[in-house]
């Protein structure tokens, strides 16, 4: 087994107001140009002025991209302060009103505002993607369908979206409903061969309904740039063990996958069907509700899934070095993913301080401390004070 299985991480967060704690509805230009500056390769502007993606350099290790993560982060965290805003990694922002969003002024995101119209202004939305290099284009297309199974159970261990619009939606992980109002979201139709997922591309830029495939935006996906199968399924993770944890199991999965071409090659539409109930499932529940096993035909607990799963991935773990990170993943299934933390914050301080505004408040001032890695110096008193000022 000769695949390194290198590969690259892409986590997306909002810009908050550090007084208000609501979102930023414009972001200063010299914020933007000090980040880009800081970090000229890692630092992308995104669809709207609220939201700024990162992305690690390729990476061989975990531990490579613990440190290029916890630079970003801390870095971008400290410079976003000193403009009196907040850096928050999370699938939905607490409180923000997507009515007040403004797109960013870029060729590629006019056009698709124009497409989508109310729902571009309505993608508030923050995702974790993962790329993980697979050489050979039809084995990329062929894993996009064969890893199918799995995905909900990162999506499980990734939610950090209970709230929308100052509301709590009764769902661990709302920020893929509100994604699957885009075309092309989901999960991946099951092509019959790489030829055929080709054909379909091909037939969708020569009508013009996309110009290329990174207009193809469903839960995984062969990259359009780089020689990786992208995992697009999960929630910004507010931790950063959390965002290392998910994608050490994905990259082991990958691996497997390559190792096993047989495992998952006979997937049918109830293959396919069972995957989206379990998808909702893991929206709904996180890491509490039983996800649908198709070989068992029974309920299974997230817990004893992922157990059995680590175990399976022991050998792929060893090879690839993420041990640690898989039992960090076991350690989520049992303490609480971010959206279990962030309906405990919410619920202490709105009972405290009595009220709702008060319990919004306390969720973004956590999502922020975690977001940051509470570097010394960097005390959010000072952002309200400053808001306040």
């Amino acid at each position: 087994m000769n695949e390194a299985c290198r590969f690259g991480i892409e986590e997306e967060y909002f810009l908050s107001d550090a007084g208000s704690r609501g979102i930023v509805r414009k972001v200063s230009p010299a914020f933007i140009k000090v980040a880009q500056k800081q970090f000229p390769d890692e630092v992308q502007r995104e669809m709207l002025q609220s939201q700024i993606e990162v992305a690690t350099p390729v990476c061989d290790s975990m531990d490579q991209a613990r440190r290029s993560l916890m630079a970003l982060r801390t870095g971008l965290a400290g410079l976003a302060l000193e403009h009196d805003m907040l850096l928050l990694a999370c699938g939905t922002h607490p409180s923000a009103a997507w009515s007040r969003q403004r797109a960013t002024d870029a060729s590629r995101y006019d056009t698709l505002m124009r497409d989508l119209q109310m729902l571009g202004s309505r993608n508030q939305l923050c995702g974790l993607h993962v790329h993980v290099e697979v050489k050979d284009e039809d084995e990329r297309i062929r894993l996009m369908a064969r890893i199918m199974p799995f995905l909900p159970l990162l999506l499980a261990l990734s939610t950090s979206s209970p709230f929308w619009q100052g509301r709590r939606t009764g769902l661990m992980g709302y920020r893929l409903a509100a994604y699957g109002e885009l075309p092309r979201t989901g999960l991946p139709e099951l092509f019959t061969d790489p030829d055929d997922y080709r054909a379909y591309i091909e037939t969708m830029v020569a009508a013009g309904a996309i110009r290329d495939a990174s207009y193809i935006w469903w839960a995984i996906r062969p990259s359009d740039k780089h020689p990786t199968l992208e995992l697009r399924i999960a929630d910004s993770c507010t931790r950063l063990e959390d965002t290392l944890a998910i994608a050490a199991l994905y990259r082991c999965l990958v691996r497997h996958l390559l190792r096993r071409p047989t495992l998952n090659a006979d997937l049918t539409a109830a293959s396919r069907a069972i995957a989206a109930e379990n998808l909702w499932r893991a929206q709904r529940y996180g890491i509490h509700g039983g996800l649908v096993d198709a070989e068992s035909r029974s309920m299974r607990g997230v817990p004893g899934l992922l157990d059995d799963l680590v175990a399976e991935l022991a050998e792929d773990a060893a090879a690839l070095g993420c041990r640690p990170e898989l039992d960090a993943c076991r350690q989520i299934a049992g303490a609480g993913t971010s959206a279990d933390v962030q309906l405990a914050v919410y619920e202490e301080a709105r009972t405290r301080e009595g009220g709702q505004a008060a319990g919004l408040s306390a969720v973004v001032d956590w999502i922020a401390s975690e977001t940051r890695l509470d570097r010394p110096g960097w005390d959010l008193e000072e952002a309200r004070r400053r808001g306040a000022a």
